[in-house]
């Protein structure tokens, strides 16, 4: 009597094999995007800590930090095929720009005294939740694919 974790176990290594061997520029990319906006996240909290209060500068900041941190788990998430692939990269390139777009708007505006463009941030904000939306998709697609 076989047991079904017996065929799992035949074809897990296989398919663990080809992952180990999985290189993706993409994903370099990404993860480079990430420490940029992780840099530039600590950079707006501290000048936001050091500003007057209400300038905005400080929400930019952690909100790139946490879609930084978000971006690095999603590459993460794709190399282990716990997300599918084309819908996971459009969610990590939506976190990049959304937050990019939303914290680039709010420092034109306490740097430069003007929008980006208008509606620069409610846009990337948009973006964001799209993003978070096409995500659960993602791993829904995924979930179906794998069983």
């Amino acid at each position: 009597m076989e047991y079904a974790h017996a065929t799992w176990a035949r074809r897990r290594p296989f398919r663990f094999e080809r992952r180990l061997r999985y290189t993706s520029a993409m994903d370099q990319i990404l993860v480079a995007l990430a420490g940029v906006m992780g840099a530039a996240g600590i950079m707006l909290a501290a000048a936001g800590a050091h500003s007057k209060p209400g300038i905005g500068l400080d929400s930019a900041g952690y909100l790139l930090l946490i879609h930084a941190v978000a971006v690095i788990g999603g590459c993460a998430l794709l190399r282990f095929g716990i997300v599918l692939r084309p819908l996971g990269l459009i969610v990590l390139w939506g976190f990049v720009a959304g937050a990019g777009l939303f914290a680039a708007d709010v420092a034109a505006r306490a740097y430069l005294g003007h929008r980006l463009f208008p509606f620069a941030a409610p846009v990337g904000g948009t973006i964001l939740i799209l993003a978070w939306l096409v995500l659960i998709a993602a791993a829904l697609a995924a979930l179906r694919r794998n069983s």
